[in-house]
């Protein structure tokens, strides 16, 4: 495939996170739109590309596909600009605000017929593939129990902040949205169930925040303070349609946790563990015994050996993760069908689960997804 040319949206750390993981897949950064020009042409200086004046003038450009990392506010108006142009798109969660913009974004892509994908990347963990190969050849039985947390700590004080706080631009929920939905996604797809209903819980452990400008996960921010009205932490209830019961805590003020996205998957003949802080191993259980079970490019599932890039006992992580997702997507651009490959469809389902969500911490009860 001839080398893709692209322009990314937004240069907090995440868009350093997707310049990285484009650059290792043979792309051509044209150019980068930052939050005011300013910042674009800083950071076009620092990367040594053009800046970009606006959305507009990146539809109008010759890139080949856009990466999308602004605050989620801005993820409609731009995706749809940029898909009526007829690009290619790499979004950033969540794919919209509401169900109503996830859906549209989703409906024009197909329409448009152009690659859209949403950075799902801990599908990209090679053990997590390891653990979906072992479930589909029906080594841990009938699923029993699903289970698990996503727990941070980066809003853990005070007088830290963040856009995300903000619902007018990160949406009317943040820990679920965030990350809560990583790990939704993570083991839909890896378990094979889909959740068809849930019952949530969502508390505010800081109720107030400065509201100033500041970088992603800087820590202390300045400004005025004002009430948060997004969640810290979300306790769920979950069932599938297959009618298996799950639960699942999210926190962004667990004190010591950096990321720790972690599940447990029961099954009628086994358990498996997966933990994102200690990706180099998973355990996974028998009425026999237990074992771990090492990440290694010689052996195992096919998905497994293909992402294990470093040899065994060579860490990989997260970035790892990203570059392969990226890496696929650009693959999907030149005709392939990558295994796996999170599109605007899977964006839409994580809109829905989002709504679910809010909808019972406002009734208490149990709300269809």
């Amino acid at each position: 495939m001839t080398s893709l040319r692209i322009a990314i949206v937004g240069a907090g750390m995440i868009g350093v996170v997707h310049r990285r993981a484009a650059l290792l897949a043979g792309a051509e950064v044209a150019g980068v739109l930052a939050s005011s020009p300013e910042r674009s042409a800083q950071v076009a200086a620092e990367w040594g590309t053009r800046p970009y004046s606006d959305v507009a003038e990146i539809a109008a450009s010759d890139v080949d596909l856009v990466h999308v990392t602004s605050p989620n506010a801005t993820h409609a108006p731009y995706v749809e600009a940029l898909l009526a142009a007829g690009k290619h798109v790499v979004c950033e969660k969540p794919l919209g605000l509401t169900v109503a913009e996830a859906r549209a974004m989703t409906e024009q892509a197909r329409e448009v017929g152009v690659v859209a994908t949403v950075p799902y990347v801990y599908r990209f963990h090679p053990l997590v593939r390891e653990i979906r190969a072992r479930a589909e050849a029906g080594e841990f039985g009938r699923w029993s129990l699903l289970h698990g947390s996503y727990l941070q700590d980066w809003l853990l004080a005070a007088d830290s902040s963040n856009w995300r706080v903000d619902p007018a631009q990160g949406g009317r929920s943040r820990a679920f949205a965030d990350i809560g939905s990583h790990w939704c996604d993570l083991v839909e797809w890896v378990s094979g169930e889909e959740i068809a209903a849930v019952s949530a819980q969502t508390g505010v452990t800081v109720a107030e925040r400065p509201t100033g400008s500041v970088t992603s996960f800087s820590g202390a921010a300045e400004g005025p303070a004002a009430a948060v009205t997004t969640e810290d932490v979300v306790v769920l209830l979950l069932r599938t349609r297959s009618g298996v019961l799950g639960t699942l805590t999210v926190s962004q003020v667990a004190p010591g946790r950096r990321n720790r996205l972690w599940f447990e998957l029961d099954g009628s003949r086994g358990s498996a563990v997966f933990d994102q802080e200690n990706p180099e191993q998973i355990w996974l259980g028998s009425p026999d015994g237990d074992r771990l079970v090492s990440r290694d490019p010689s052996r195992g599932s096919a998905e497994q050996r293909r992402l294990a890039t470093l040899p065994a006992g060579h860490a990989q992580g997260y970035a790892q993760c990203f570059e392969a997702f990226v890496a696929d997507t650009y693959a999907a651009v030149g005709g392939a069908d990558p295994v796996g490959l999170p599109t605007f469809t899977d964006g839409l389902r994580s809109a829905r689960l989002i709504e679910a969500v809010l909808r019972s911490a406002e009734s208490g009860g149990w709300e269809e997804v």
